[in-house]
């Protein structure tokens, strides 16, 4: 290779980096990096992929991760979240340079010492009913008390006045915490025997990881760095951690509750029989890895037992916990997972939603509620507000924040503040938003902990194994007509509507239903959701179903064997546990949302008892042809590619016209349900109304109510009445039919002005 200066690289092209000398041994490092844009190339077919997979994650933001080469990035937040679980800067970057196929590039290193300056250098402590502000460098926080508004927080007691051992300069010093004799409950798991091969192997892997990185084992055990505090009052902490954000030293949260005697402890552990898997425990261990709590998120696929890593955090913890989920739904089911993987007692679970306000009868419990019914600043009942005031008037030793990608919205960042809560974890499995409000969490939650690839769960065994396709579903000539002439909300339940979608999706669930599958069909659409329901003779839930009504629904497709197929609205989106569903068909989506995209396939995600060969789930994304309809669902997709999955493309289901009793076989069934859609109002072409979670947020905080539709009346051609087309009679709004003209702004305005 060419050794071209820095600064003549632009002459073979923004991506030419020739310049670049490769190592003697480069063959035998997984990463390539480039200087430019903060991309990290690795080689998943590396010997050493895994444990540089690990590192990567740690320190960087996933951004594609296929069968054979994953990219990630070095952003501000990742080399945040870099630093709060223990690495220093000088570590990252020599093992990015042992891991590099090339000399880590001076631009790198300017980019991570510039991130991690002043990030992950202070952290507030509870610690013996005490706040203290932690550092392991004296200089930051000589700097801190120096603050005008910093300096009179600082208690002055008997333990930090000079001259006192431990003591240097009025800051109390001592050893760094560790995990110390801290076991994750779950993790003792009993030495099983492993094959000879396999360990040999693994050892090899090990020591190859070791000669390229650098680890030296030996070393890990000694003297312990030193860290340096001050103690502040409690009065003062939210004053703290607005002037620390404002200076940027964002203070890291921690939580000593072992230390912790004011809080009352909860009787609660796993159950004997709970065992963790590796990847939950590696994930906990970033929670855990100093012996106390810290704040953050965890990102696992759906069916990896997110909800399994948040129960034994709180048997970690042992301290009351608040849960908060998106759905008075997955209330019910962590209080049932909650009993069933740990030992608390039903007595001191208290479920909090529009119809359950009860408390725990000891002094430690557990709260499981929905964001809605925290954040609501209506005017409530007389027993939600006493249950509000209980979750306010005391302290909580933990926090579990369900589907967290939800709380930047505006309405659910409330719930952070409202709760005090010593330590924050966040669950997810899409920790993205379409939105800019993604980056908020880092603040309001913590930094992200730890973040599971999805396809090395699947190729484990510990989700299932996925064939995503997207079926092309071309337009009938009655519906393609109106199409192109339509407005965007008519144009959107057009295409829904599609006939040969309807016949795709009738299909799918017949081939699928006699293979024994569990199907789920999704619809953002109310009006296509009911339809096609009521046509096959299926199930429906969507956000006017009542609690109850769901519950059964959902029972009977879990246990019966007559219900085979439901039909869900976005309610179904998040935090439904339906792990026997085997088949997902979309037929309507919410735009281009990669989140939605991901949740749903995360519906038939868990791993299944099935064992058949090659694939065991299967994600159906129904698209009528060449409707904008095809823009969006690229755009969903692009999350999911992400992830390493592949969508194939199905442009004719083979027997289809062979299906007994296909819907809309014939030209006059296809035009009655044509003039059915256009008997619909605008309204009836939007999605089913809601926030970022699902529509039951804004049913239970009592956003939607429901009304009758209005009846609509229209003029019709002698021709129809007479059913001289095939059409059957229907009636409009008049008003409607009156097409107002179209001008520009300019000639609008003086036309307006003039009639006035």
């Amino acid at each position: 290779m060419s050794n071209v200066p820095d600064g003549l690289s632009h002459v073979f092209g923004h991506s030419d980096f020739s310049y670049l000398a490769l190592k003697p041994d480069h063959a035998s490092r997984p990463l390539w990096i480039n200087p430019q844009d903060m991309r990290i190339i690795l080689e998943s077919y590396s010997p050493l992929a895994e444990q540089a997979q690990d590192f990567l994650v740690t320190i960087a933001e996933p951004v594609s991760r296929p069968s054979h080469i994953h990219e990630y990035r070095l952003t501000k937040y990742s080399l945040y979240a870099a630093v709060s679980v223990g690495l220093e800067v000088n570590d990252i970057i020599s093992v990015l340079n042992r891991l590099s196929k090339v000399a880590v590039p001076q631009s790198i290193i300017k980019f991570i010492n510039d991130c991690t300056v002043s990030y992950g250098k202070v952290k507030l402590v509870l610690k013996d009913n005490r706040y203290f502000v932690e550092s392991p460098q004296v200089s930051i926080l000589q700097m801190l008390l120096k603050d005008e508004e910093i300096g009179p927080m600082r208690i002055e007691g008997e333990d930090n006045k000079n001259g006192q051992d431990g003591v240097v300069e009025g800051l109390v010093k001592e050893k760094a915490p560790t995990m110390g004799d801290l076991t994750i409950p779950g993790t003792n798991k009993p030495k099983a025997a492993v094959g000879a091969a396999e360990g040999e192997k693994q050892q090899s892997v090990e020591d190859l990881f070791s000669s390229v990185v650098g680890l030296d084992h030996e070393d890990e055990d000694d003297e312990m760095d030193a860290v340096h505090s001050f103690e502040i009052s409690s009065d003062s902490v939210e004053a703290l951690k607005k002037r620390c954000q404002v200076i940027d030293y964002p203070l890291l949260e921690e939580y000593d509750f072992r230390n912790d005697t004011r809080n009352p402890t909860l009787d609660i552990d796993l159950k004997p029989s709970t065992q963790i898997r590796p990847y939950q425990e590696k994930s906990l261990s970033k929670m855990f890895g100093n012996g106390r709590a810290r704040s953050g998120i965890i990102v696992l696929p759906c069916g990896a037992g997110k909800t399994l890593v948040g129960i034994t955090a709180a048997c970690t913890i042992k301290k009351s916990v608040i849960v908060l989920c998106t759905s008075s739904v997955s209330v019910m089911q962590w209080r049932q997972q909650f009993l069933q993987w740990c030992t608390i007692q039903p007595e001191n679970i208290a479920v909090f939603t529009s119809e359950n306000k009860e408390k725990f009868r000891n002094e430690a419990g557990l709260v499981v509620s929905t964001y809605s019914m925290v954040a609501n600043t209506r005017n409530r009942s007389h027993d939600s507000q006493k249950m509000m005031d209980f979750l306010t008037s005391r302290e909580w030793g933990f926090v579990i924040l369900d589907e967290v990608h939800v709380v930047p919205a505006q309405m659910f960042r409330r719930v952070v503040t409202t709760i005090a809560a010593h330590a924050k974890l966040g669950l997810t499995a899409t920790l993205v938003r379409e939105d800019d409000k993604i980056d908020n969490l880092s603040y309001l939650i913590g930094p992200k902990l730890y973040e599971a690839n999805w396809m090395e769960l699947a190729s484990k065994g510990h989700i299932a194994n996925v064939q995503c396709a997207e079926v092309w579903c071309p337009m009938t000539s009655e519906f393609y007509a109106e199409y192109l002439g339509k407005s965007v909300r008519r144009r959107r339940l057009l295409y829904i509507m599609n006939p040969r979608k309807f016949q795709a999706c009738q299909f799918l669930i017949n081939y699928h239903e006699k293979r024994g599958d569990k199907i789920i069909v999704f619809s953002d659409n109310v009006y296509a959701l009911q339809a096609y329901a009521q046509k096959l003779k299926k199930f429906f839930i969507y956000g006017g179903t009542s609690q109850q009504e769901r519950m059964n629904i959902l029972q009977n497709f879990q246990l019966n064997p007559e219900v085979n197929t439901i039909f869900l609205s976005k309610v179904g989106d998040t935090s439904i546990d339906l792990p026997e569903a085997t088949c997902l068909i979309q037929i309507s989506s919410h735009y281009g949302s990669r989140r939605q995209e991901a949740q749903r396939l995360g519906r038939i995600l868990r791993a299944k008892r099935r064992n058949d060969e090659g694939f065991n789930a299967f994600f159906y994304s129904l698209v009528s042809k060449d409707t904008q309809e095809m823009y969006y669902s690229t755009k969903r997709q692009a999350f999911l590619v992400d992830q390493g999955y592949a969508f194939k493309v199905i442009t004719h289901l083979q027997g289809l016209e062979n299906l007994p009793d296909l819907a809309y076989a014939t030209v006059e069934e296809r035009r009655e349900l044509l003039q059915a859609v256009l008997m619909e109002s605008e309204d009836s072409a939007g999605i089913e109304r809601g926030d970022d979670a699902d529509n039951a947020i804004g049913r239970e905080s009592g956003y939607f109510k429901s009304g009758s539709k209005k009846a609509q009346r229209t003029t019709g051609s002698m021709a129809s009445l007479a059913g001289g087309d095939d059409m059957a009679y229907v009636e409009y709004n008049k008003s409607r039919n009156k097409e107002k003209p179209v001008h520009n702004a300019l000639v609008r305005k003086l036309y307006y002005s003039k009639r006035r």
